[in-house]
């Protein structure tokens, strides 16, 4: 698929083409180009030839005739926080879906219909005010769309299971410009390909969510354990063994760093190792309470945020970690063991993290998260108990290379315990191409080239975590003389 330059289509055709859509088109020149253009992650400096604030599904059936006809680059942008920066690209056209906020919750069938354009943070607070939640990720200002379509882990995971395991139906604008329903009887096949495939099939335009009992208050651990010494590897091995027994209430991370420069923390305990254990209890406050307590008693905390608090709250916990423009680089990797030696690996690399605002996260994975749901799923990554997401977070440029680098070698040296599959919402900029995609998927590869051959066979839907489709894959192995 050819690129266009940015500038290179007439302004008479965007002109035409602005003239039949309710919201509007966004091109170089404009005085508020610059602003629009820009995603989360302070690494991606892109140029789209236009952006199309869409207020319709008909914007996004017109935006989507439009880029194939003029043979456009596309990216469909929801919350604009995929760390590899698919929302946007240089020369294309951005279909962004940020003007469709539309939610609404019916509490007797305990569903939710949401807009491709909301938050989790929006979604949270129109389910709440009926009791209610469904599994979603950790930081309220991602994109619904993007972090379903990619799987979904969060504090509800293993109660409830992952995001996109609670996606019962959607409504989805193809490649061809139509329009279709899916669900559990109409069109299942792409339902499960929804279910953890990514943007690889359409544009979805609205997700029927299933709705639980949450809260309004839930209690949460969040709290910052001394990493100095022999502590951090202490630390790391008391969560794991609590993890073997933990109920299917609790849903918990852990994350190895440098206590960084921030007003929330002591000016004493900023700059030394810490080990973060966050975990939430589904269930009553004084339930969670009587559960999670012992994690803040692993040892003596530096600092210790875990208490009671609205279930808004409590996913709202990490936000102000992840600030706009930040450097990001993050990847992922299931992890096959998880003994001493592998503890031992991870904690020297934690050792030597450049950035202050850097992470090792581990990621206990069970519960509903384990278990498949009805009708299945393309998400493959129920076998693991573990998984290993080092996040590499830095200000300055300049530091770009010394922060990817020691990512990538603690992600090298991790190989020897893994299958090689990842989490594909946190795979880095996706360098390693189909090989990637091909373990992160496994027996289910074939399953979703099928699907992506049957809805998207030019690959109009490429910058996802993308499957190519038989087409596609025949006239490459061609070029190679395969």
């Amino acid at each position: 698929m050819q690129v266009q330059v940015a500038g290179t289509i007439e302004k008479r055709i965007v002109a035409a083409f602005e003239s039949r859509l309710h919201g509007s088109v966004i091109v170089p020149g404009d005085q508020e180009y610059d602003a629009a253009r820009r995603v989360w992650n302070g690494m991606i400096d892109k140029y789209p030839t236009m952006i199309v604030r869409c207020a319709s599904v008909a914007d996004v059936v017109a935006s989507v005739n439009f880029a194939r006809e003029q043979d456009l680059l596309v990216s469909v942008r929801g919350g604009g926080h995929n760390v590899a920066g698919h929302a946007t690209n240089d020369g294309g056209i951005v279909i962004d879906l940020s003007g469709l906020k539309a939610i609404s919750v019916d509490p007797e069938a305990r569903v939710a219909r949401v807009g491709g354009g909301v938050t989790l943070g929006e979604l949270d607070a129109a389910t709440q005010a009926h009791g209610l939640a469904t599994p979603s990720g950790v930081f309220t200002r991602t994109g619904v769309a993007g972090l379903t379509l990619g799987g979904g882990f969060g504090w509800l995971s293993h109660p409830y299971g992952l995001a996109c395991d609670n996606l019962i139906g959607a409504e989805v604008v193809l490649a061809d410009g139509s329009v279709v329903h899916t669900s559990e009887t109409e069109n299942p096949e792409l339902l499960w390909g929804l279910r953890g495939g990514g943007g690889n099939f359409g544009v979805v335009t609205t997700f029927e969510f299933r709705l639980h009992p949450v809260g309004p208050e839930v209690y949460m651990t969040f709290v910052l354990h001394n990493g100095e010494g022999d502590r951090m590897a202490n630390v790391i091995r008391a969560w794991r063994d609590y993890c073997a027994t933990a109920p299917d209430e609790v849903s918990s991370l852990l994350a190895l760093g440098i206590v960084p420069p921030s007003h929330h923390f002591p000016e004493e305990i900023q700059g030394k190792p810490m080990v973060i254990i966050g975990a939430l209890h589904s269930g009553t406050a004084e339930e969670g309470k009587r559960e999670l307590q012992q994690l803040s008693e692993i040892d003596e905390p530096l600092i210790d945020f875990s208490g009671v608090m609205p279930y808004l709250e409590a996913q709202q916990m990490f936000d102000e970690d992840y600030p706009d423009g930040l450097r990001y680089y993050w990847k992922s990797l299931n992890l096959l063991r998880f003994d001493d030696e592998v503890i031992e690996m991870i904690v020297g690399h934690a050792r030597r993290q450049p950035s202050p605002f850097s992470t090792i996260d581990i990621w206990h994975i069970g519960g509903a998260a384990h278990r498949e749901p009805a009708g299945g799923s393309a998400f493959n990554g129920r076998h693991i108990t573990y998984l290993l997401s080092p996040e590499a977070n830095w200000e300055d440029a300049a530091d770009d290379e010394v922060n990817i680098a020691w990512l990538r070698a603690l992600i090298a040296d991790a190989q020897q315990y893994s299958d090689g599959g990842r989490y594909l919402n946190f795979a880095g900029f996706q360098e390693e191409g189909d090989a990637m995609m091909t373990a992160a998927f496994g027996d289910r590869y074939e399953r979703l080239v099928a699907l992506k051959t049957q809805y998207d066979p030019g690959n109009l839907f490429s910058l996802n975590q993308n499957i190519a489709p038989r087409s596609s894959m025949g006239t490459l192995e061609a070029a190679a003389g395969k």
